[in-house]
């Protein structure tokens, strides 16, 4: 994995160059300009087509960004223009970009063992075959529970509650199935685990030490107006407040949803993992605790290639047709999405409300689409993709 240092930066014609130069990078750095085209042009078409109202898109590659804000991020009740600097919900990105490294963290100080039962951190969780669930279980989606809760919590303690009564459908480590649930749990392990709530936890040894400025649970008021709002809760359109309903019903704040954020702060925190868990002298992770989150995590016997929380290989994925099988990523409901490549140095992130306003976008062929053409646009080619090479399974 190559590093690469970040410097203060510069715009250059629709191009960012992450450096000390006061001319453009050299050409074996820049984007393919036809390849760009087709980015726009593809967004340009979702939104045309109603699959989402506008998107924030941030394409990295060795130091050079192009980045770009399209059409609105509300149409409803009035329209507002996308900018660069609004703040999404980003739905399931939470689980990558708040509780997974919460969950390495705790592992690199010995407080948390990924092989121990979760019934070790949550003492209530127990019987109906939920014993034999580990924490790895829990962050590669194999612990074999449902998808969701089977009814709204009454708040955080409720959830775990509820989470608690839930029967194993599978036996643990034999079955890849998304769930919630997992990371509710997760969540409530960081908090039992390091004494302090989630999103204090997170604040304090992520979002701040990486200057995630506009990264929190929660979102301040003073922020509400860069704010892309999702969809109708009854008369009241969400803005500000979590689209997951259980999230929600937590108060806003959980494992598996609640967080909100900006492209540029997904960007440094991009970096920081491609940079083996440090960014500009500021260390979040060691640089095993990053391969150990980003490989393979999940039992041979599991067709889907996860790491902790990190989607590698499955239905889930949108690697497109070029980025090598071992990269990485993850998706949010609300429209939200990155992947990243640390064997060429590069990251894409889109950052859409599709559920604004009546929850009827689709972008899931459209992330596809973007993700191939980034990789067009650094110069990859489709051969790239079959990198065995490329994968590391843990043990």
């Amino acid at each position: 994995m190559r590093r690469f240092t970040i410097f203060p930066t510069l715009l250059l014609s629709g191009l960012v160059w992450q450096g000390c130069q006061t001319t453009p990078p050299p050409s074996s750095f820049a984007f393919l300009p036809d390849k760009l085209a087709a980015i726009d042009a593809s967004n340009t078409m979702a939104i045309a087509e109603r699959r989402m109202p506008g998107a924030v898109l941030w394409l990295e590659h060795e130091g050079v960004v192009y980045r770009k804000a399209f059409a609105q991020r509300a149409i409803e009740p009035l329209p507002e223009p996308m900018t660069e600097d609004t703040i999404f919900d980003a739905a399931s990105l939470t689980k990558v970009i708040a509780t997974a490294p919460a969950v390495m963290i705790l592992m690199e100080r010995g407080l948390i063992n990924p092989d121990e039962p979760v019934q070790k951190y949550i003492e209530e969780f127990r019987r109906d075959g939920k014993d034999a669930i580990t924490v790895r279980h829990l962050l590669t989606h194999t612990s074999g529970l449902r998808s969701g809760l089977r009814r709204q919590p009454d708040g955080p303690v409720s959830a775990i509650q509820i989470a608690c009564t839930e029967v194993v459908t599978n036996t643990p480590g034999t079955l890849f199935r998304y769930s919630d649930i997992n990371f509710i749990l997760l969540g409530e392990i960081v908090r039992r685990v390091s004494g302090k709530p989630l999103q204090q936890f997170t604040s304090d040894e992520i979002f701040h030490p990486l200057q995630m400025r506009d990264t929190r649970y929660l979102p301040l008021a003073s922020d509400w107006s860069r704010i892309a709002p999702t969809q109708y809760d009854g008369t009241n359109l969400l803005r500000g407040v979590v689209h997951d309903p259980t999230a929600r019903h937590m108060g806003g704040v959980a494992g598996h949803a609640g967080l909100f954020t900006t492209a540029a702060d997904l960007a440094r925190y991009a970096r920081m993992l491609l940079n083996e868990g440090e960014l500009e002298g500021v260390r979040i992770l060691r640089p095993e605790t990053v391969t150990a989150m980003t490989s393979i995590q999940s039992s041979a016997t599991v067709l889907a290639r996860r790491g902790f929380g990190w989607d590698i290989d499955s239905d889930y994925s949108r690697r497109g047709a070029i980025f090598a099988l071992g990269s990485y990523g993850h998706t949010g409901f609300t429209g939200t999405s990155i992947w990243i490549d640390p064997f060429s140095n590069t990251f894409l992130i889109l950052l859409t409300n599709r559920v604004h306003p009546d929850g009827k976008g689709d972008i899931r062929a459209l992330q596809r689409t973007l993700a191939t053409l980034a990789a067009e646009a650094v110069g990859l080619h489709r051969e790239a993709a079959a990198g065995t090479n490329a994968v590391v399974r843990q043990p």
